[in-house]
């Protein structure tokens, strides 16, 4: 519900607005670390999500923008199949160096 009690509903493929992670989000960002860390050849001792935009298509698509540490953020973009295909999420790509003033936008 937004603030003027209205339900914001986004159509199939559009993209939310950014927001703060809830618990839910947080574990699938928790489920691609390990994929993150190998790619991005590092071990990060801390993987917060601070903002995050979704996508609903076949499965939802997530935007997340990561803290990992030392004023170090890191833009994910990480895809959740549907339930049905008992498949985990996937990092699909991912942007360094960012800052938490960075706009998270579609990559």
């Amino acid at each position: 519900m937004s603030n003027g009690g209205e339900l914001k509903v986004h159509k199939v493929g559009e993209w939310s607005h950014p927001r703060p992670p809830t618990s839910v989000d947080q574990a699938i960002l928790d489920k691609v670390k390990f994929q993150y860390e190998i790619r991005a050849g590092l071990n990060s001792g801390e993987f917060l999500a601070v903002l995050v935009r979704t996508q609903l298509v076949s499965g939802t698509n997530y935007l997340f923008k990561v803290y990992i540490g030392e004023r170090t953020y890191s833009h994910l973009n990480v895809h959740a199949p549907l339930p049905c295909t008992n498949e985990g999420p996937v990092l699909v790509d991912y942007q360094q160096n960012k800052t938490m003033d960075d706009e998270l936008e579609v990559f």
